[in-house]
């Protein structure tokens, strides 16, 4: 019985495995009378070639070359120029930033200036510098980290280098359609107030406006609007009232404007209700906030002052205090939060001759954001914060971009001003 099984067995396996090569062969010779075209791998074409990603194009987008250095895209652009930014503010190593571009740079016939322009950057460049795209691909950037500080005249040697690269490679008459920028970081010529109209792309806001961006800032302009307007009109009767005390209590103007600094260096007049005796003298305040920044020092030590008030100031007239304590002295601001100056949350604007004692890094407060009435410094520590502290919930807040935010800020500032915590 075994020896028939095993039989059978063996002749049940020979006749499957014919039936399945003869099924194999089959397969195969269909296989070749199909015109059978492979699947090309991730970014070949078995026809036309694939165009080459933005970030290593050196023409505008409809004049794309594919020889030559690569470029970064803008995104990726702007990407490190916010990073050696930050990192030349910590550490106080300048970077310059050189910007070329071209008039009518997407007419045709451009693509072959576009390339002379990044051999010559690329011929002007250090191995860590960085050169890709800006100004929605109207410009060319090339960022250099870590420029020679000891070297007063390298911006303009860098200058007349790219524009020696571009003469040799471009005719006189197409060189005169090339213009270009260049900025050094951190520039201390800056910082003084002559110079605040006037603001470079690096310490300037380097995003684009995107979509978000756009939508955060219409919803809290229409927030402002709308709010400071009932506040005006609901907090009339208090503003009659400490109006007459103001001018009971001693001669001079009800309101005092000031010449702050508002977003992007742009300075404005700022309202408040007058705390202080006319004609006082202001080199106490100019004092010590030159000293105060510039220490670094806790607001809260040893002179017990505010960290924009000076505690006790004999200047202050008894019904300043009062306001002063509660803040209501900064409630006239709500008509430049109409007007556009300022904004209901944002950093505190500044006076002139703070920003001249500022930091690179302290500077971005008052060029990411609309100055405000309150924010998130005010809420969490007001005065007892440190001026470092400060700056750095201003940047916080700049980036956040958040309406949501913006109202909590509002809702915790009336239990911040009836505390009265930190203020003087």
């Amino acid at each position: 019985m075994g020896t028939i099984d095993s039989r059978w067995f063996a002749g049940g396996l020979a006749k499957r495995l014919k039936n399945t090569f003869r099924l194999i062969g089959l397969g195969a010779s269909r296989c070749a009378s199909i015109n059978y075209r492979p699947t090309p791998r991730c970014g070949v074409s078995s026809g036309n070639p694939q165009r080459r990603p933005e970030s290593l194009s050196i023409a505008p987008r409809n004049q794309q070359s594919r020889t030559g250095p690569p470029l970064i895209s803008e995104d990726l652009f702007r990407g490190v120029l916010v990073r050696e930014r930050n990192r030349a503010d910590r550490s106080n190593q300048p970077l310059a930033l050189v910007f070329v571009a071209l008039q009518a740079p997407r007419e045709a016939g451009s693509a072959p200036i576009w390339r002379a322009v990044v051999d010559a950057l690329a011929a002007a460049k250090r191995e860590t510098d960085v050169l890709g795209w800006f100004d929605d691909h109207e410009a060319i950037g090339l960022i250099l980290p870590e420029i020679p500080a000891s070297n007063p005249a390298f911006p303009r040697e860098l200058h007349d280098r790219v524009r020696r690269e571009l003469s040799r490679r471009l005719d006189a008459q197409t060189a005169r359609r090339v213009s270009i920028r260049l900025h050094i970081h951190p520039d201390p010529k800056a910082a003084v107030a002559a110079g605040f109209r006037s603001v470079d792309p690096i310490v300037g806001r380097p995003f684009r406006e995107d979509k978000r961006r756009t939508h955060y800032d219409a919803a809290k302009r229409a927030l402002d609007v709308v709010l400071s307007l009932t506040l005006l009109a609901i907090l009339s009767p208090l503003f009659l009232m400490i109006a007459a005390l103001v001018k009971l209590t001693s001669s001079g103007p009800v309101f005092f404007r000031q010449e702050r600094v508002g977003q992007m260096m742009k300075p404005f007049m700022m309202l408040k209700f007058r705390t202080m005796d006319v004609n006082t003298d202001h080199a106490i305040h100019h004092q010590f906030i030159s000293s105060f920044i510039k220490s670094g020092g806790h607001a809260g030590g040893a002179s017990k002052s505010g960290l924009f008030k000076i505690a006790d100031d004999p200047r202050v007239m008894p019904i300043g205090r009062i306001l002063r304590r509660t803040s209501l002295d900064e409630l006239p601001q709500l008509w430049n939060v109409l007007r556009g100056d300022m904004s209901l949350v944002g950093p505190r604007p500044p006076l002139a001759y703070e920003v001249e004692q500022y930091q690179s890094w302290h500077r971005r407060r008052v060029l990411e954001a609309k100055p405000g009435l309150t924010g998130l410094w005010q809420v969490t520590g007001r005065s007892r914060t440190t001026f470092d502290e400060m700056v750095r919930l201003d940047l916080r807040y700049a980036q956040s971009c958040s309406v949501w935010t913006d109202i909590k800020i509002l809702l915790a500032t009336p239990r911040a001003v009836i505390s009265g915590k930190g203020a003087c």
